[in-house]
């Protein structure tokens, strides 16, 4: 079983599994330029492609894979590195399932109920308003407003702190005067006297900013 890193599935793993010894994960997509394609009769793939100008069909390669064994697929990989085929000038792995078509091999598609993408900021954080709408559990904060859906690790700090909503937070993370939504705070990272939002907070970060006391008068305008 070969699953990308970049990428969240819910799928009938089982179903994935049995279903032969070559098999395919796809999803039906919107803008099928943007993704490896297949084309296929019946649950047979006959063809795969690489981002087409003119794609076959709305079936985009998502990115896991069953094979019973690895050598063929090995193979095909040493073969086009071998004779440097490249597409879009760089070495991919449709053209290493195109070899295995190629060479007799049956190559079968799986339908997956979900994929969620978690390459791009936008997409990790669109995955992780998913994610908490579908799964959230209700957790108290000593020191924060909650506004679900939101996730809190374990032995987290908070301090006049709003968390919420599609916020998900690590463990051990220390929030202090701080408005935060939409967001990610990995583990182990302080957030003080900020307002975060669209925002992807890395391991053991610490940001602090600043809170401004004002007296502005009518029809006036400020930028802080």
């Amino acid at each position: 079983l070969i699953i990308l890193g970049d990428t969240i599935f819910e799928a009938d793993y089982r179903g994935l599994i049995e279903k032969g010894d070559y098999v395919i994960g796809v999803k039906e997509v919107k803008d099928p330029k943007r993704f490896g394609i297949i084309e296929f009769e019946g649950d047979r793939i006959t063809r795969v492609i690489e981002k087409p100008e003119h794609p076959p069909s709305n079936y985009a390669i998502v990115g896991i894979y069953y094979f019973s064994s690895l050598s063929p697929l090995r193979d095909a990989l040493s073969e086009i590195i071998r004779k440097d085929i490249r597409t879009k000038n760089e070495y991919q792995l449709t053209d290493a399932l195109a070899l295995l078509i190629e060479r007799g091999y049956e190559l079968l598609k799986f339908s997956i109920d979900g994929w969620y993408d978690c390459g791009k900021v936008e997409t990790l954080l669109e995955t992780n308003r998913h994610l908490l709408e579908k799964y959230h559990k209700i957790r108290k904060l000593k020191g924060a407003i909650l506004i679900p859906p939101v996730y809190i690790g374990e032995n987290c700090k908070a301090e006049n702190a709003v968390i919420g909503p599609y916020v998900s937070v690590g463990d051990g993370v220390e929030i202090k005067n701080s408005i935060i939504r939409n967001s990610i705070v990995n583990s182990s990272s302080l957030i003080e006297d900020l307002l975060l939002e669209d925002s992807v907070i890395g391991e053991g970060a610490r940001i602090k900013g600043s809170f401004h006391r004002v007296n502005l008068g009518d029809s006036s305008e400020i930028k802080l």
